[in-house]
């Protein structure tokens, strides 16, 4: 149980020093992967984001404020992964009320969308294309999301919450080897555009790893946010440019790419909204997991697991039972995934079918304890499960892209944020609107090109206005109403699994939650080989589990989790990764020891 295992923790910590310039924040303060103490704690992937938002606690701010200072801040120093050209979803905890609310940030496609919108002659256009277009540019939800977080729980106008953001675009930070990788990676089709290529390859080369990369167009962009509200984009200027940069992408004169142009409008950003949705909602050994619900397969997703793990003591079992079992759940819940969830706006997605107890206990009576399953495993029927029972052909899981990032802040009160954003593929579409800064999204290749499955009902299919499905699960654990534990990861569909596996470490196997963010990973998603990391296969469990027919194939790091938990005695605990991503940053108001 957490509150039985939660003093056990590492020894010591290496504690975090005030720092009050972000410029500064860099250079001086260390990715620390854990930080305890009062008044508020925040966890990203990046030192000067963590320190944006323990400033605006610092001076009174709320959970909701700082998250989206931080967001803010992430478009700077992590624009491959998020910003305002993406989406995203956040789930709130409000102490006074103790209520669990979700914010749905999500992109959608523009109206002139149909399920043919990746093909062409009769067959999917091939991945990489679509990915690098203005075809694949769905409306960004971020901006919209900010507004409507801090109208509804917030303290801060947009106008004070971006402000420390535009700052550090305007003076610079300095760029790490991470930042530098992600601009490698990717110069080839930077390069093909005449506004990312002047931004991220001055000079026709990377920003060197200790040099200070500035980016004063966001700036900029966010100053007329700043000043005119989200309505610059979803109705004005920096919506004309965005809009003009998918309709006729800036390639580079002689570049031989295909880039091939969107059809988004000015009228399908008018019509964007972030709507306020129902989480989705599991009772976990006495807990109340609450999780993003669709158009996100995250809620679902990883609800389902833990209702089909809860059929066993994992605390009781061996360490390879827990993996066999954690693997087998998670390819289950994949299995029920891929058939049954899409946008409710356009598909009937049995939420709550898939959410409850019944039918998880029809789906783990499939787990043999000496025999790993074979994927792909056929769904079950939510709405009518039948003990051990399949439903129709298996769907596969397709690509998504992993370079997303996540967010987790709590404050003095007691509220917490979880907030996962995204533009999808590292480095989004590749096209940096001119003028303005940012990346645009690649978001609609989340959407099935063709059906999955010949004959089966797809449910994520491109439509007119429709949300692709999507991954992310940002989470937020209860006990009695109060929090414990909230967390969130990037990684595509291998989002899911991470957290499920955090989950799972932290709270059946009493590890604490350091040690469970750096254990080795592996993500089976209902296919026929499980991804995992190199650790996880030098580990002696893995041939255990593969003496039980599991088969593994190597990949590089999975997910990049930051967390916070309360402590018994009111202090908070924010966590990130030691390692993955070039580690995290966790950062507390008042640091102190445990």
């Amino acid at each position: 149980m957490l509150r039985s295992t939660v003093a056990s923790v590492l020894a010591s910590l290496l504690l975090v020093p005030l720092v009050t310039s972000p410029a500064h924040a860099a250079r001086e303060a260390p990715r620390l992967p854990e930080a305890v103490g009062a008044g508020g704690v925040v966890s990203s992937v990046d030192p000067d984001a963590s320190q944006i938002g323990v400033d605006v606690l610092r001076r009174g701010g709320n959970a909701v404020d700082a998250a989206v200072a931080v967001a803010a801040a992430l478009g700077v120093t992590d624009p491959f992964s998020a910003g305002m050209g993406g989406g995203g979803f956040l789930v709130h905890y409000d102490a006074r009320t103790r209520r669990v609310s979700t914010l749905d940030g999500r992109e959608t496609a523009p109206a002139s969308a149909d399920a043919d919108l990746f093909v062409e002659d009769g067959a999917a256009i091939p991945f990489a294309e679509a990915v690098t277009s203005g075809l694949s540019v769905g409306v960004p939800g971020t901006p919209r999301l900010w507004q409507r977080a801090l109208q509804r729980w917030g303290t801060y106008s947009l106008d004070r919450a971006l402000r420390p953001a535009e700052d550090l675009a305007r003076r610079g930070f300095t760029v790490d080897a991470t930042f530098n990788r992600q601009v490698t990676d990717n110069a080839a089709r930077f390069a093909d555009f005449t506004s990312t290529r002047a931004l991220y390859l001055p000079g026709g080369a990377p920003p060197a790893v200790g040099s200070t990369f500035r980016n004063p167009d966001l700036a900029d962009t966010y100053r007329e946010l700043r000043r005119d509200g989200v309505d610059a984009l979803y109705r004005g200027a920096v919506g004309r440019d965005l809009v003009a940069a998918v309709r006729q992408p800036p390639v580079v004169p002689g570049a031989t790419r295909e880039v091939r142009p969107g059809d988004l409008t000015a009228a399908d950003l008018r019509r964007y909204d972030a709507p306020r949705r129902e989480p989705a909602q599991v009772r976990y050994r006495g807990l109340d997991v609450f999780g993003m619900a669709p158009p996100s397969s995250g809620g679902t997703t990883v609800g389902e697991a833990l209702n089909i793990l809860e059929t066993t003591d994992l605390g009781a079992e061996s360490p390879v039972q827990h993996l066999h079992r954690f693997l087998e759940a998670s390819r289950l819940s994949f299995a029920d995934r891929n058939r049954w969830v899409g946008d409710p706006a356009f598909a009937d997605v049995p939420t709550h079918e898939l959410l409850s107890q019944r039918f998880a206990d029809s789906r783990a009576c499939l787990i043999d304890p000496a025999k790993a399953l074979t994927s792909p495993v056929a769904p079950g029927d939510p709405r009518n499960p039948v003990p051990c029972g399949t439903s129709g052909e298996p769907a596969a899981t397709p690509y998504e892209g992993t370079d997303t990032t996540h967010l987790t802040v709590a404050d003095r009160w007691g509220d917490v944020v979880a907030f996962t954003l995204t533009i999808e593929q590292e480095g989004g579409s590749g096209i940096v609107v001119p003028g303005r800064g940012f990346l645009l999204n690649n978001e609609l290749t989340d959407f099935s090109f063709t059906p999955v499955t010949p004959g089966v009902p797809d449910p994520n299919l491109p439509g007119p206005g429709k949300r692709p499905r999507s991954s992310m699960s940002p989470t937020i654990v209860l006990d009695h109403g109060k929090p414990v534990l909230a967390l969130g990861s990037p990684g595509g569909a291998s989002i899911i699994t991470t957290v499920l596996q955090v989950l799972t470490g932290r709270l059946d196997r009493g590890q604490p939650l350091v040690q469970a963010i750096a254990a080795p990973r592996a993500s089976q998603r209902n296919t026929a080989s499980t991804q995992a990391e190199a650790a996880f296969l030098a580990a002696p469990e893995a041939q255990a589990l593969r003496d039980l027919g599991h088969r593994f194939t190597s990949s590089g790091e999975i997910g990049s989790v930051t967390a916070v938990e309360r402590l018994p005695d009111g202090r908070w605990r924010a966590a990130a990764e030691p390692t993955r991503r070039g580690g995290g940053a966790a950062r507390a108001v008042r640091p102190s020891r445990p």
